[in-house]
């Protein structure tokens, strides 16, 4: 901020500086002084329509809406006038003319900015004799519940959906007391942000239908945590009584995910306690039969005895777990650890090949953007809502690889990666100014050779995507545990086609952590361990079956795809008879006599602290040098993108056993493509 944009007001008598270009509202919120609001969002833009933020301003004629209010220099605001009381007392009186008394019914109750508002501007009763308005509920989909009488027509919900998700589907109808917030054509919102807007509605209009009536927000166990359904890391709290998870809201952070949550993580949680494996299992005749955990230990001790094992990371992993698992490994000759499951390819020792190296919140500022073999609606829908408001921004979008159904438009360059060296992008590239590109795993799972990766990077050079100022070069990953298990070094030392290019004769044992490839027919002759949380397809095909806790069942460390470590918070017990991996890992030592000094989790942090300090830096994104790989060719060679995505609602074992995200397959995905798009 310079000097030259700083003005001097009063508020309350109180002298400030302020920036010019603020509102009213803002400039009370630095002095201290809290304005009502219900339209006003500060990530939303200035609908102005509820006028509970009414100041006195010296020598205006009337009472000004806060919100909408430039600042002028030497303005004298008061904020606590009689006036001003009165001002919003009758605007109270107003929006509870129509408003239903049913708060001992409504799920928004002790949460509810109306409430609490009233309590302070409301009259013990009304004056309004007539008949009160009814509004029929909508139809919004499978997981917002509309009560519409309740809307008090603040537009939250309409800025919302066009400015921030990027589908217009609601908007109001009608003028007046008349008017209505609905959908334009009677059908679910299509948007993956959709729930979003029962955080946002100040009142009882919009609420969750799988939470209806479930509980009470003061009878809840509130724990931080995150989104460990893709790799962005988004702040979450999950809301639990006793060993039941009933609500996931978001926890704001403007570096990563702003106000946002994608309705996946919000909405799955009944499928945590579908199809759990809640104990050991061993495979007898051909049929998974349940063991006591002894039996399953003494069995795998047979097999493990001078045998040579691989160890397979899945999608939602742990860094914590992931050194259990490589310390565990390593005892048994050479790293035989692969995390790359999806065949990601990159470039060993260089950090830049693996994350996304733009900070998230400059994502916005790119004028020109590149997307590669990735769906970001789908695979990383906050990531997406960053493209979207460059989009608005005037940035232009380019897209390699198949078409896709986005909320914004883009430029189709055609499906192979060579299409980068396309003349209309070179074109554009020229007169770009702070270029970007998003290169997904529907390349980087295909990539034969790492020269390719090279002549990215020496694409990005001479296109200033990377100068010395900046890196624009992203590696966009869908998994949650992928950027911390490669920064542990739990890969292969195959650059591409790491799992490809295992020799599966080599083995004779394979430990699936939670991986569901296992269940492809490369492994069929290995004796197949599954360590995991719910009997999905590699479960049905493991030998042994060793239950593992959820990670909200214990506390854990996932890197997001920018490189910052934030930790998981336990929220309950582990269910049934599960134990935590590296208790397991500890106990199969001891039985084989290897050596694992580790006798408690807190053992596990603090060795893993020694050897890797900066993974336990939470909210810090790992610094590292430049290392930026070079090639002699500059040219990008040809590659067919495979998506690793296909459907958002099901792209894990939890989602995958939620009926709330089979409803939304139901009703949303199973909409024709033109009644999607009208």
């Amino acid at each position: 901020m310079s000097e030259d944009s700083l003005i001097n007001i009063k508020i309350n008598n109180k002298e400030i500086q302020v920036d010019k270009n603020l509102t009213v509202m803002q400039a009370c919120e630095i002095a201290g002084e809290e304005i009502p609001r219900f339209c006003y969002h500060d990530k939303l833009s200035i609908a102005g329509n509820c006028r509970m933020c009414l100041v006195e301003i010296e020598k205006a004629p009337k009472l000004a809406s806060s919100c909408t209010m430039p600042l002028m220099d030497g303005m004298s605001i008061i904020t606590n006038s009689e006036k001003v009381k009165a001002g919003r007392k009758g605007v109270m009186e107003f929006l509870l003319i129509n408003h239903p008394l049913d708060c001992p019914i409504c799920d928004k109750g002790g949460e509810c900015d109306l409430q609490d508002q009233a309590m302070y501007y409301g009259f013990d009763k009304s004056r309004y004799q007539e008949n009160k308005r009814a509004v029929d509920n909508k139809n919004m989909g499978p997981l917002v519940n509309t009560i519409m009488t309740r809307c008090i027509h603040c537009t939250r919900c309409v800025r919302f959906a066009t400015e921030v998700a990027g589908v217009p589907e609601l908007g109001m109808l009608g003028r007046g007391e008349n008017a209505e917030i609905t959908t334009y054509l009677e059908q679910s919102i299509t948007s993956e942000l959709s729930g979003n807007v029962i955080d946002l509605c100040p009142v009882g209009a919009l609420t969750s239908k799988p939470y209806q009536f479930k509980a009470r927000p003061w009878e809840l166990k509130r724990t931080d945590s995150i989104d460990i359904f893709d790799a962005v890391g988004s702040n979450i709290r999950i809301d639990s009584r006793a060993q039941e998870i009933l609500r996931v809201t978001p926890r704001a952070n403007d570096l990563i995910n702003e106000e946002w949550i994608t309705d996946k993580v919000r909405f799955n949680y009944d499928g945590y306690y579908q199809q759990r494996i809640d104990q050991p299992y061993i495979r007898k005749n051909g049929t998974l039969e349940p063991v006591t955990w002894s039996d399953a230990i003494k069995s795998l001790k047979q097999k493990l005895k001078q045998s040579k094992p691989l160890s397979l990371i899945g999608d939602q992993v742990d860094i914590e777990t992931g050194y259990a698992i490589k310390k565990f490994m390593k005892n048994f000759g050479d790293n035989n650890v692969e995390c790359r499951t999806d065949n990601q390819a990159i470039i060993q020792n260089n950090v830049e090949s693996i994350r996304f190296n733009t900070p998230l919140t400059e994502i916005e500022n790119a004028d020109l953007i590149i997307i590669g073999g990735t769906n970001p609606r789908i695979e990383a829908p906050i990531i997406n809502h960053k493209i979207f408001k460059a989009y608005n921004n005037f940035a232009e979008i380019f897209n390699i690889g198949e078409h896709l159904e986005l909320n914004y438009p883009t430029h189709q360059l055609g499906e192979d990666l060579s299409n980068l060296n396309s003349e209309d992008l070179k074109k554009a590239l020229k007169k770009s100014k702070n270029p970007l590109m998003i290169i997904g795993s529907g390349f980087l799972s295909n990539i034969q050779d790492v020269k390719t990766l090279k002549a990215l990077f020496e694409f990005s050079y001479k296109n200033k995507i990377i100068t010395e100022e900046k890196n624009n070069l992203n590696f966009l990953t869908p998994h949650a545990s992928r950027i911390g298990n490669l920064l542990l070094g739990n890969t292969t030392n195959n650059d591409c086609q790491p799992l490809s290019s295992i020799n599966k004769k080599d083995f004779d044992i394979v430990l699936s952590f939670g991986s569901e490839v296992i269940a492809n027919t490369d492994f069929e002759n290995l004796f197949k361990i599954y360590f995991g949380h719910h009997g999905d397809e590699g479960a049905l095909k493991a030998d042994i079956v060793l239950p593992t806790p959820l990670y909200t069942e214990k506390y854990g460390t996932f890197v997001n795809i920018e490189g910052r470590p934030q930790e998981a918070k336990k929220c309950h017990n582990p269910i049934g008879q599960a134990k935590e991996e590296w208790a397991i890992l500890k106990e199969l030592s001891n039985q084989l006599s290897l050596p694992y000094e580790i006798e408690s989790f807190e053992d596990l942090r603090e060795e893993l602290s020694k050897n890797f300090p900066e993974l336990l830096f939470w909210n810090n994104v790992i610094s590292v040098q430049k290392s930026y790989a070079s090639s002699d060719d500059n040219q990008v060679e040809s590659c067919k993108p495979t998506y690793p995505i296909s459907n958002f609602y099901m792209a894990d074992v939890i989602s995958k056993n939620s009926i709330t995200m089979a409803k939304c397959v139901e009703e949303i995905l199973s909409k024709p493509l033109l009644e999607k798009s009208a």
